[in-house]
């Protein structure tokens, strides 16, 4: 929608720009978060404030109330610390060192050649922007940011119940900048060990070794972008080998694609031989699968590419053993994959989904994510055992990593109320009420803390967890004014 410009009474977010920037120069990758704690920990300290960090380095921050609020029921800021690391093939980038780049461009925070963070950067920056402000009224307040939100939630699923005394979260990790999210998807994260022989590489006397690879997919956030007619990687490779493995007689070396659990996977390759026979059979069939994906995805994917390139030096020393192979391309084959269900009651709402997030050869196995949601607590569940039995008739282990349950607020709630009245009042519209398909740490937060009410809001984030993800600086700006003005009227 048409952002509305803000009333002359809210200047720019400067100061939530500003620890942005510092913050981008902290990395914090899922499950390496440590350095991100103590930036935190660090930040509390500067600021003389009371803080609580966990054995998962989950921090929470308190500050007091400001004057006149001594008696208003306490709120917390929610946010998550770590981000989804993923850059260009041509970039040099270290999650566990580089820092983000990020510019402006036309209104737009974007990062160069990388994910800019701004999912949950930006809440999160907010939060802090808080507690370093003298001018701001808010009642007793809590800041508290979890780990490890975008790989399993394992920072929110293990907080102790006494980490969090608010009953009553504005949580800014939201991408929707014209909603209020009141409810999430239940999400299933499970993890796949393939088992694997390995046996001599084929002799180039007899074989010719290809490059295979999917590249140039749009990727993007695996329950945001789910129903953008996005391509896995990982899928579209399995569909090509399901086709000609057999046919052309090829062995599997090496199969690598997708950049973390939660996104959908933008590349994928696999090194493969074939007897030099087949070898122009190979690059035919090739050429014809990528002129078909350009046919059938041209309208939504205008990079996508399917190559297969001869190798002729750096070969692989073995290979792995046809029987393995096999499994792996036929389970992989059969993984749903995309929107599912749709809801019935929210209309263009993607109810039940999967997708096959990470796809690597590993010493002595194949490994496997899928990442599965649903509004619709059993339906996640039956779709994760459909998995887990694909993969056991392939004589695979699947393990469950993260079971985070579904949130639906009571949409009649006078906290929701309130913060409608904010959005109309600053920003002159209604912001729609969405319950939206992709887990977020709400649900462990309202089955932990009894009692609690939870709005979710943020600024406008495009294509977060990818290369191309941007925020509309003008929407920071606007949630900016909002979250000061709802703490405000929390009295």
């Amino acid at each position: 929608m048409e952002t509305k410009s803000l009333n002359k009474n809210y200047p720019e977010a400067k100061e939530v720009l500003d620890i942005f920037a510092k913050l981008n120069n902290v990395p914090r990758p899922s499950w390496h978060e440590e350095k991100a704690a103590d930036f935190l920990c660090d930040f509390a300290k500067e600021l003389n404030l009371e803080y609580k960090r966990d054995e998962h380095n989950c921090v929470v921050i308190r500050k007091p109330a400001t004057p006149g609020y001594e008696d208003a029921e306490p709120i917390a800021l929610l946010n998550h610390m770590d981000m989804v690391c993923v850059a260009k093939d041509d970039v040099e980038f270290d999650p566990l060192t580089s820092p983000i780049k990020a510019y402006v461009d036309n209104g737009w925070m974007k990062a160069n050649g990388t994910s800019l963070g701004a999912d949950n950067g930006i809440g999160l920056s907010m939060a802090l922007a808080v507690l370093q402000s003298n001018t701001i009224q808010h009642p007793a307040l809590e800041v508290i940011t979890t780990t490890n939100e975008e790989d399993g939630m394992t920072g929110a699923a293990n907080l102790s119940h006494d980490f969090l005394k608010a009953r009553k979260i504005i949580n800014l990790d939201s991408e929707d900048y014209d909603t209020i999210t009141i409810g999430s998807a239940g999400a299933f994260l499970q993890f796949t060990k393939l088992p694997f022989n390995r046996q001599s590489a084929p002799s180039t006397d007899e074989y010719s070794y290809f490059t295979l690879k999917v590249c140039g997919g749009l990727g993007g956030h695996s329950g945001v972008d789910i129903n953008k007619h996005r391509t896995n990687a990982n899928k579209l490779m399995a569909e090509f080998l399901h086709e000609h493995y057999d046919g052309l007689g090829m062995v599997l070396a090496s199969i690598n694609g997708g950049e973390a659990n939660n996104s959908i996977a933008s590349t994928c390759e696999a090194i493969v031989a074939v007897p030099a026979t087949n070898a122009g059979t190979l690059a035919d069939y090739a050429a014809k699968y990528n002129n078909s994906l350009t046919e059938k995805y041209a309208e939504y994917e205008n990079n996508l590419t399917f190559s297969a390139e001869q190798k002729t030096a750096e070969l692989p020393d073995s290979a792995i053993d046809a029987a393995a192979s096999r499994s792996l391309i036929e389970a992989l084959y059969q993984m749903p994959y995309g929107p599912l269900v749709m809801s019935k009651t929210l209309e263009d709402t993607v109810e039940t989904s999967n997708n096959t997030g990470r796809l690597a050869t590993e010493d002595g196995y194949f490994f496997v994510s899928n990442y599965s949601r649903s509004f619709i607590d059993a339906d996640v569940a039956a779709l994760g055992k459909q998995i887990r039995d694909i993969f056991d008739k392939a004589g695979a282990t699947t393990e469950l990593i993260m079971e985070a349950p579904a949130w639906q607020s009571n949409i009649n709630s006078a906290f929701i109320a309130k913060t409608e009245g904010v959005f109309n009042d600053l920003l002159g519209f209604t912001p729609r009420k969405v319950a939206m398909h992709f887990a977020l740490e709400a649900g462990y937060f309202v089955r932990k803390y009894e009692g609690l009410e939870m709005v979710s809001i943020g600024p406008k984030i495009i294509e977060p967890h990818s290369v191309t993800e941007r925020v509309s600086i003008e929407t920071i700006n606007n949630i900016w004014a909002v979250t000061k003005e709802l703490l405000k009227r929390c009295k």
